[in-house]
């Protein structure tokens, strides 16, 4: 199974290295010193990593075969995408991989079917769970554990603890006007 580890970004000096975006929770496994990656698109890879270090809180790689700053701009925007065993699971029991996400369905606390997740969008602040609801309609969910207590990758599903108004506008504007009535 292939997963998208992470997106180039800006290169960094004139010696060939770039900025990453890490949508990986484990960037020393994936994106290590030797990690041959596949790209999105295909044209621009595989490519190996040859160095990695951090620097003001960013990571910083360089690839084999690309030594100097303008090779390394024209890998800007480029995913890159590591082959995992699609029976691995993360260390920590409190994280999931994307694919183990797809295609849950997601009810609330009280049972309350609310449709299925098609999509994890990775932010720069947060996780996000794009559900369908039946309808059609699209959901997204804040990926915390405030609002998503439990997922049971057993019973496919994911509970969810919504916040007045995320599934229903009505619920914000009752949520509001009490919340008016409460500070007079």
């Amino acid at each position: 199974m292939q997963l998208v580890v992470a997106r180039i970004g800006r290169a960094h000096g004139i010696k060939g290295e770039v900025t990453v975006e890490v949508r990986t929770d484990e960037p020393e496994l994936r994106l290590a010193p030797g990690a041959v990656l596949a790209t999105d698109p295909s044209s621009a890879g595989p490519l190996t990593i040859a160095t990695g270090r951090v620097h003001s809180g960013r990571l910083l790689l360089r690839f084999e075969g690309v030594a100097d700053r303008t090779a390394a701009e024209a890998l800007r925007n480029i995913l890159l995408i590591a082959e995992v065993d699609p029976e691995e699971v993360p260390e920590d029991p409190e994280e999931f991989y994307d694919h183990q996400l797809i295609d849950l369905d997601v009810v609330t606390r009280d049972g309350t079917a609310v449709g299925r997740i098609t999509e994890v969008s990775h932010l720069p602040y947060q996780d996000l769970l794009i559900v369908e609801r039946p309808d059609g309609s699209e959901v997204m969910v804040p990926f915390v554990a405030e609002i998503v207590p439990e997922i049971d990758l057993e019973e496919q599903r994911a509970v969810i603890d919504p916040p007045p108004g995320l599934l229903d506008d009505s619920e914000a504007e009752i949520a509001s006007s009490r919340s008016a009535r409460e500070d007079s």
